[in-house]
């Protein structure tokens, strides 16, 4: 690990000004996931400025009947928070199948969302890699791609973003509050994180300095009915092969309306809009859902060893939806 300086921040305009100040600076939060990249090589800081202190820990109800979370919060706190629990199930299965106990204690809600890429090659530092350094190649294209995207990718990358806890939310159209050189501004989950394109580097569209300081959930009443539905290699501590964050409101045999996400598809958590748009108004058959799943996969683009992506992740959003269904009935 190379040499750094640490700074403890006291206020989150302070550390934002510490942050701005400093062009290889990062936050440090739970470290969950930098101090593993610090040790690898991969992540080069010269300033770690410690937010533990600064970012607020709390679950609270919102006027409007939504709830807000704490950057804060641990991801150990937040599964087991009654409120979370209740209203939105899937946000709490979600953060418990993501890591163990340990981890779960230490990492944030605010670091969750902003953890980098788990590709092989990108935590290999003899490898060539555009989204380590720009310009020199994605090796996974040619390498090791069976865990990898099949959906939103770009020549200079087909990494997946790892959060099982960022799927759910964009499926609960959270939204981020954030603090910045600039002052505070909300954005939508969906619109947090970003496909590579040219520009692999960029996994969010935050500028330098920026800091996330909340997550808001809309009062969505029928997120009371909502599952997260995560298939791995292996039931614990692994990453998602394909996950769906799926909530569901029928009434009288109709889809009212209707949420789903996919995981470990994509450089970001994937919005299955279309998916939603066709089953909307329509009764909840399994040749319908398969429809609307398979319409939602249409545009995806395999890698050599991960087609098998494609039939998993529509088995998987189709068996969700009818467990949910079914419970509705």
């Amino acid at each position: 690990m190379r040499p750094f300086r640490y700074e403890r921040a006291t206020d989150p305009a302070g550390a934002v000004a510490l942050l701005a100040g400093s062009p290889r600076a990062a936050y440090l939060g739970g470290g969950t996931n930098l101090v593993d990249l610090m040790k690898l090589d991969v992540a080069r800081p010269d300033l770690l400025v410690d937010i533990r202190r600064v970012t607020s820990r709390s679950i609270e109800e919102l006027p409007d009947g939504g709830v807000r979370v704490g950057a804060g919060v641990s991801n150990s706190d937040l599964a087991a928070d009654p409120l979370i629990r209740h209203r939105y199930p899937v946000i709490a299965q979600a953060v418990v199948s993501g890591a163990s106990t340990q981890l779960r204690n230490l990492a944030t809600v605010g670091g969750n969302l902003l953890q980098r890429t788990r590709c092989l090659y990108f935590q290999d530092v003899t490898t060539p890699c555009n989204k380590r350094e720009p310009g020199t190649g994605c090796s996974a294209i040619e390498g090791h791609n069976r865990d990898l995207a099949i959906l939103g990718a770009s020549p200079d990358c087909v990494a997946t973003h790892p959060s099982d806890l960022a799927v759910a939310l964009v499926a609960m159209d959270a939204t981020v509050q954030t603090l910045g050189p600039s002052g505070v501004r909300r954005i939508p989950l969906t619109e947090l994180h970003r496909l590579p394109g040219a520009e692999p580097q960029a996994d969010n569209v935050l500028t330098h300095g920026e800091l996330i300081t909340a997550v808001d959930l809309p009062p969505l009443q029928f997120a009371t009915r909502s599952w997260y539905r995560k298939v791995r290699d292996r039931a614990s501590y692994a990453f998602a092969l394909v996950s769906v964050a799926a909530a569901i409101d029928v009434a009288d045999g109709l889809v009212r309306d209707v949420r789903i996400a996919l995981g470990g598809v994509a450089h970001k958590p994937w919005r299955a809009t279309r998916a939603e748009d066709l089953l909307r108004g329509g009764p909840v058959t399994e040749e319908r859902l398969r429809r609307a799943a398979a319409a939602e996969l249409a545009d995806a683009r395999p890698q050599s060893d991960n087609a098998f992506k494609i039939p998993l992740a529509r088995n998987v959003v189709v068996r969700t939806l009818l467990d949910l269904a079914s419970d509705a009935r």
